[in-house]
């Protein structure tokens, strides 16, 4: 690393229109918690670095934390994969690994409109 530069990588959200508008029952139930959490439009990567805090949150709403929680494992895998590979520089395996975790939103985005 240099002495007065820093390289950094983060992730950032990228939604078509807002994380409302893309996951719409996610971000209704999120927003039931707090609106913030979908106006801010955090990146799924950051939803599932706060995970236990939004687990936490949703002792009120069984639904969604149960669905949650079947993923969360996963989740928490794939979020540490991502910040692996980041520190190894291996972006493509780190993105590999953010498709990952979008599929997981899909899939519980399909099991809160079930």
């Amino acid at each position: 690393m240099s002495k007065i530069m820093q390289l950094t990588v983060r992730v950032r959200p990228y939604y078509k229109k807002s994380l409302k508008a893309d996951f719409p029952a996610i971000g209704r139930n999120l927003s039931y918690l707090n609106e913030a959490w979908t106006e801010e439009g955090p990146s799924l990567f950051h939803i599932v670095g706060r995970l236990d805090k939004l687990l936490y949150d949703l002792e009120g709403n069984p639904p969604f934390r149960e669905i949650l929680l079947k993923h969360q494992d996963k989740l928490r895998k794939l979020h540490n994969e991502v910040e692996e590979h980041i520190a190894n520089w291996n972006l493509a395996k780190a993105d590999q690994a953010l498709y990952q975790i979008e599929d997981i939103f899909d899939q519980i985005e399909w099991e809160l409109g079930s």
